[in-house]
C-alpha cells in the first residue's frame, strides 16, 4: 500500500505530525510497535500529564546547536497548544515553575490527538514491529519502502517519530537512531537525562546518614543552577534540581570527555560565611545553628561528615577561623563528584540523538536525504523537566507536518 507520509511511532510528536500532515490532504499511515499509543503521555506528571510550561525559551533546551529549536518553539509556541487544549475544553491548572497539567487524566490529551488523526483520515498500524526500510533512489513518489510484520508500505516522506532510549520498560529503543545511521544521518551518541546521579561507595560509605534527606537547595553545575528539593538516597542524588541539573553535567562530558563534581548549596539566597561570623561569639554549637535552616538531623550528620567530633562537640566560639571558612564554603558550595547516572531505566528524557546539524530547523527534514523528517526525542534537542519535551515534541511534529 502507499501513502503519501508514513510516521515511524505514535506518541506526542508522531500523532502531532500525523494529524498536521492530514490536515493538508496527505495520506498517512501512522504506526508504532507497542500496543497502546502515547504510553509516555499516559505515565507523565502522575498519569496527568505536564503537558507544557507557560514560559518556554530556546534556553530551556540543552543541545549541540542550541538555536536550533528556536524556528519550532516560535512556529508552533506553547500558546498555540494551550488553545488546542481549552479548544478541546480539557480543564487544567498551573503548578510551580509555569507547568501545566490536565486537572482529571492524561488520557484527554492522548484523545484528542487520536481524534485529530481521525478526523484527518489517518491509517493506523500497532503493534507493529518494522521489520527494514529501502530508499528507493530517484523516486519522487515512493522513495522509501517500509516492511513490517503488518504487511509492505510505501510513501514519499518517511518522519521518525521513535523518541529516545529513557523508560526501557515501556518500549524505548535505539531504533530512530539506527534509522539515521542506516542513511548517513550523523547521531550524537545518547545519554540519559533528567536522571538521579549515582556516587562512588567511597563517598557514598560516608554519606549513608544523611540518606532520605530532602533539602531546599541550589544544584550547580558551571554557569547553570536550579533551585528546587534534593533528596540524598542511598545510591546518590535525586530530586527536581539534581534531575535538572544532570542534563549539564552530561552535557559537559560531551565537551571534554572528563568529569567534574556538581556543587549543592545547602542555604541557598545567604551568604553562609556573613551568617557565621554573626554567631562567632556565641556558645551555640554549629548543628544546633544549621538545623534553624536545615532539616535537624541533616545538620548533625553533615556536620559529622565535614569535620568529625570537633565541629558537633564544640562551640561556634571555639572553633577556628579556618574551619568555620571551609564550613561557609562548603554549606554555599558543597562539591559532590558523580560517578555516574542511574541510567536510561531511571532517566526521563535523552540527552543527545540525531545531529541538527544534519537537519532543517524549518521542517525538520533531513538536509542530505530527502522526504525524510526527524522529530520530538530521538533528535538532539533536551528540554528542561516540567513540560518543556512534549513541547518541543509539539513544535517539532506540528512543523514536520507542515512539509511532510
Amino acid at each position: 500500500m502507499h501513502f503519501d507520509v508514513i510516521i515511524i511511532g505514535a506518541g506526542a510528536a508522531g500523532m502531532m505530525c500525523a494529524a498536521q500532515a492530514a490536515a493538508r490532504g496527505r495520506r498517512v499511515l501512522l504506526l508504532d510497535h507497542a500496543e497502546k499509543l502515547g504510553e509516555r503521555i499516559r505515565i507523565s506528571g502522575g498519569g496527568r500529564c505536564n503537558f507544557t510550561n507557560r514560559t518556554v525559551s530556546a534556553d530551556n533546551y540543552l543541545s549541540h546547536n542550541p538555536h536550533f529549536c528556536r524556528s519550532a518553539l516560535a512556529r508552533f509556541s506553547q500558546f498555540d497548544f494551550i488553545a488546542m487544549i481549552e479548544k478541546r475544553r480539557i480543564p487544567y491548572h498551573e503548578r510551580e515553575h509555569g507547568q501545566l497539567f490536565c486537572d482529571e487524566s492524561a488520557e484527554e490529551i492522548i484523545d484528542m490527538l487520536r481524534d485529530a488523526c481521525d478526523d484527518g483520515g489517518v491509517k493506523w498500524a500497532f503493534p507493529c514491529a518494522v521489520k527494514h526500510i529501502e530508499r528507493n533512489e530517484g523516486e519522487a513518489v515512493k522513495r522509501y519502502a517500509v516492511a513490517t510484520d503488518n504487511g509492505s508500505f510505501s510513501c514519499q516522506s518517511l518522519v521518525v517519530a521513535t523518541g529516545g532510549m529513557a523508560i526501557p520498560k515501556i518500549g524505548a529503543s535505539p531504533f530512530g537512531y539506527r534509522l539515521a545511521e542506516q542513511f548517513a544521518v550523523p547521531v550524537i551518541p545518547p545519554k540519559p537525562a533528567l536522571v538521579p546521579l549515582a556516587l562512588a561507595p567511597e563517598l557514598l560509605e560516608p554519606m549513608k546518614p544523611l540518606a532520605g534527606a530532602t533539602l531546599d537547595a541550589v544544584a550547580q553545575f558551571e554557569d547553570a543552577q536550579f533551585r528546587e528539593n534534593v533528596l540524598i538516597t542511598h545510591r546518590g542524588l535525586s530530586g527536581p534540581a539534581i534531575l535538572q541539573i544532570s542534563s549539564y553535567w552530561q552535557m559537559q562530558e560531551y565537551r571534554s570527555g572528563k568529569k567534574q563534581p556538581v556543587e549543592i548549596d545547602l542555604l541557598p539566597g545567604l551568604d553562609a560565611g556573613a551568617w557565621l561570623e554573626e554567631h562567632r561569639q556565641g556558645r551555640v554549637h554549629l548543628p544546633n545553628l544549621l538545623a534553624e535552616r536545615l532539616p535537624r538531623r541533616f545538620a548533625h550528620e553533615w556536620c559529622a561528615l565535614q569535620g568529625g567530633e570537633k565541629l558537633v562537640t564544640r562551640p561556634i566560639s571555639e572553633l577556628s577561623r579556618r574551619d568555620l571558612e571551609t564550613v561557609a564554603t562548603r554549606l554555599n558550595a558543597w562539591p559532590l563528584m558523580p560517578a555516574g547516572t542511574l541510567g536510561f531505566a531511571k532517566a526521563e528524557v535523552t540527552l543527545g540523538g540525531v545531529s541538527t546539524d544534519a537537519l532543517s530547523s524549518k521542517t525538520m527534514e533531513a538536509k542530505a536525504v530527502p522526504g525524510l523528517f526527524f522529530v520530538g526525542e530521538v533528535v538532539d534537542v533536551t528540554g528542561w523537566l516540567g513540560g518543556y519535551n512534549f513541547q518541543w515534541a509539539w513544535s517539532s511534529g506540528w512543523v514536520a507536518g507542515q512539509f511532510a
